[in-house]
């Protein structure tokens, strides 16, 4: 019984032993032999707790690393380089943190916390027991780290120092993770393009079936036309050979049944006279038979009788055999052969810039191996349904070419073609290829001068397109006359893709520029325009006629406006909704710039004016200055004097002028917010408005009674003019 007990507290835990044989633990004075009981429970529960911290403790246990351990570092994102440790006097000890221990493990991505390490579990008597450990100290519950690329699967970083991986590459599992992606993204994008090359293919494939049943069609029938032209050929043969045989035949039966008629004929005579000659021959009386004998029967008989009678046919029982010419059946014979008429060309779009104003090369291909002698071009021009209104449709021309290419000539400036093209070998002609649409050249714009405005910092460019048909854009040309290189010949500055008749361009202050415009569409760019020359020395504009009150004149140049003394009839004047109605004034066009604007006006003593600037839209029925867009300088006659007043929204300032001056000039600042106006001649300051211009303003002119007024621009502004 003593030995079964002992054999039992062998098997048993260290606890029971020490419980039964009174062993101590460590830390434990020396026991004796104790029988466990309830009064025991607690020193047992006590007991197994000391020795669950003691193994943790054993677990824990600070080793420090061989000399000979070797440690990786992560050089890249793609592999792990594995190099031997080498400890220097520089390195710090780095101990990873195992649940609030310092602990040297043996794995390589180790990390804090019970994700690696795993929960503990309890065995069914509430003792703790930790998860098995793999080969290199890892857990079998912990999810593999790394991956490696020789064998394609996930391990563990330990299994790279002692495992099968030792002499394998391995990367980090999300890197491979990211890489088979990567793998797998590159082949379905290699698939895509496969899949994009086979329906191309495929589609390419469909077309070649079709233009192979389309061939077959051709030939078959091709075959057919020429066989049924040989027959018909035969036929026709066969019917003057039987026609000359009947004829030949009718020709032989006629002569041998004249000569049975001739034979007939003789043969009754023969018998007539051989039967008189017998009569008289019996008869026996010499003396009668001597006078019967007459001498004309004597010399019908002798004739007769020396008559050689025709005995032979005059017509040959044979029939001419009459050799047939079939050469033309065996050109006909050689001709037939697998070469089929070509298929219908495929005319290419237009290529831009491949026109001139009088010329376009026409392109064109043939998408299958077809044999063609030549090619014949067709083209007419195009017109729209106003101009073939009356008119006999265009003749269609045709030029035949052995190229897939034709430059045709002689045609019109910015005008359409329709242009087809067929081909043609010896077995026939091809259908028509799709019509296609070319243009050649637009003719040159044609610049507007009256029209254009520049400032020391831009210009204004309007022109006319000089076109029936549509162009697609306009390209501006600029070049600096006396500019170092070029000689103001070269182009200094192109602005392309204008859409409209008109360019506001950006220019160097006190310069002068020869600018042109081109117009362009799909054949090419036309020639250049006349230039127009362009100085940024000052503000340049002209006066707008269509803003014009039907009393003012304007001149040719645009400068000069004139009130004649004639009284027009109300019933004679012209108003539009732009003309000014009630005061007798004009606009002038200022290029919208913000900047400074200067210009002069010259005006005669006994001429009563209005001179300033206004907005747009302001009133065509009222008077310059008395509104709210509108500001202006204004000359009053009166018995007195001459009287200067300073207009805006109807009010003015009291301010005399001792001098009359007889040129204004006029600076517009839109940065400072100033209107001002100055005596020219003596160079003197007459007022300012200040004043902030929502948006860019015109300059007004106006007379109050018959006179005139001379516009000076494209000066630069006096050093006057530039004060506090």
């Amino acid at each position: 019984m003593q030995e079964q007990d002992l054999y039992n507290a062998e098997e048993g835990s260290a606890d029971d032993q020490r419980g039964v044989w009174g062993g101590r633990a460590e830390g434990e004075p020396d026991g004796e032999l104790r029988i466990p009981g309830k009064t025991e429970r607690h020193g047992r529960q006590s007991r197994t707790k000391i020795a669950e911290e003691k193994r943790l403790k054993e677990k824990t246990r600070v080793t420090p690393p061989p000399s000979t351990f070797q440690r990786f570092s992560v050089d890249t994102n793609e592999s792990l380089h594995f190099e031997p440790y080498i400890p220097s006097d520089e390195d710090e000890p780095r101990s990873p943190s195992f649940r609030g221990a310092t602990v040297y493990s043996d794995e390589v991505f180790e990390e804090e916390g019970e994700t690696e390490e795993g929960p503990a579990m309890e065995d069914a008597g509430g003792s703790r027991v930790e998860p098995k450990e793999g080969l290199g100290g890892h857990s079998e519950r912990d999810p593999p780290g790394v991956f490696c690329m020789d064998c394609k699967v996930p391990t563990w970083a330990s299994q790279k120092l002692l495992g099968p991986h030792k002499d394998h590459r391995v990367i980090q599992i999300s890197r491979a993770a990211d890489d088979v992606k990567e793998d797998l993204r590159k082949g379905m994008h290699k698939l895509e393009e496969q899949i994009g090359l086979m329906e191309n293919f495929a589609s390419h494939l469909e077309e070649i079936f079709i233009t192979v049943e389309e061939n077959f069609g051709r030939q078959e029938q091709n075959l057919e036309q020429h066989y049924n032209d040989v027959l018909q050929v035969l036929s026709q043969r066969n019917e003057q050979g039987v026609s000359q045989l009947q004829d030949d035949k009718k020709l032989k039966l006629e002569a041998l049944y004249t000569q049975l008629l001739e034979c007939g004929k003789t043969l009754d005579v023969s018998k007539e006279l051989i039967e008189e000659a017998q009569q008289i021959y019996r008869n026996e009386d010499k003396t009668a038979f001597l006078q019967a004998v007459s001498p004309a029967l004597c010399s019908r008989i002798e004739e007769l009788s020396q008559d050689e009678s025709e005995i032979k046919l005059s017509a040959s029982m044979d029939f001419e055999n009459t050799p047939v010419d079939f050469s033309d059946v065996k050109q006909m014979m050689d001709s037939i052969n697998i070469l089929p008429a070509p298929s219908a060309p495929v005319i290419n779009p237009q290529v831009p810039n491949s026109a001139s104003s009088t010329s376009a090369r026409v392109c064109w291909s043939l998408f299958s191996d077809d044999t063609v002698d030549f090619y014949e071009l067709h083209y007419h021009p195009v017109l729209d349904d106003a101009t073939l209104t009356g008119l006999q449709a265009p003749d269609t021309l045709e030029i035949r070419v052995k190229e897939t290419y034709c430059t045709v000539t002689d045609l019109l400036p910015n005008a359409q073609y329709e242009f087809w093209v067929t081909a043609t070998n010896t077995t026939g002609v091809s259908p028509a290829s799709e019509k296609a649409v070319y243009m050649t050249v637009p003719s040159p714009p044609v610049i507007k001068p009256r029209e254009c405005a520049s400032c020391p910092e831009a210009a204004l460019i309007r022109w006319e397109s000089g076109n029936a048909n549509p162009v697609d854009s306009y390209t501006m040309e600029l070049s600096e006359i006396g500019a170092e290189e070029g000689g103001g010949n070269g182009v200094t500055e192109s602005i392309v893709a204008v859409p409209t008749c008109e360019c506001l361009v950006q220019l160097q202050p006190g310069r002068h520029y020869s600018i042109c415009v081109r117009a362009v569409n799909i054949g090419g760019p036309s020639e250049r325009s006349e230039p127009v020359i362009i100085q940024t020395t000052g503000t340049s504009f002209h006066l707008l006629e269509d803003t014009a009150h039907p009393c003012l004149s304007i001149s040719s140049d645009g400068l000069t406006m004139f009130y004649t003394d004639e009284d027009l009839p109300l019933s004679g004047m012209v108003f539009s909704d732009n003309t000014f109605a009630r005061c007798v004034a004009v606009l002038g066009e200022l290029i919208p710039v913000r900047g400074k604007h200067y210009w002069e006006v010259a005006v005669e003593d006994r001429t009563e004016f209005r001179i300033g600037v206004a907005y747009e839209d302001t009133q065509r029925n009222g008077f310059l200055g008395g509104n709210s867009t509108s500001w202006c300088m204004r000359h009053v006659i009166t018995p007195s004097r001459h009287k200067y007043e300073f207009l805006h929204n109807g009010w003015t300032p009291d301010i005399r002028i001792t001098v009359h001056p007889k040129r204004v000039g006029v600076l517009l600042d839109y940065d400072a917010g100033k209107l001002s106006f100055f005596n020219a001649h003596l160079a003197q300051h007459l007022y300012t408005f200040q004043c902030r211009f929502s948006h860019h303003v015109h300059p007004c002119f106006a007379l109050d009674n018959p006179g005139a007024l001379r516009l000076h621009n494209g000066i630069a502004a006096p050093a006057y003019t530039v004060f506090n």
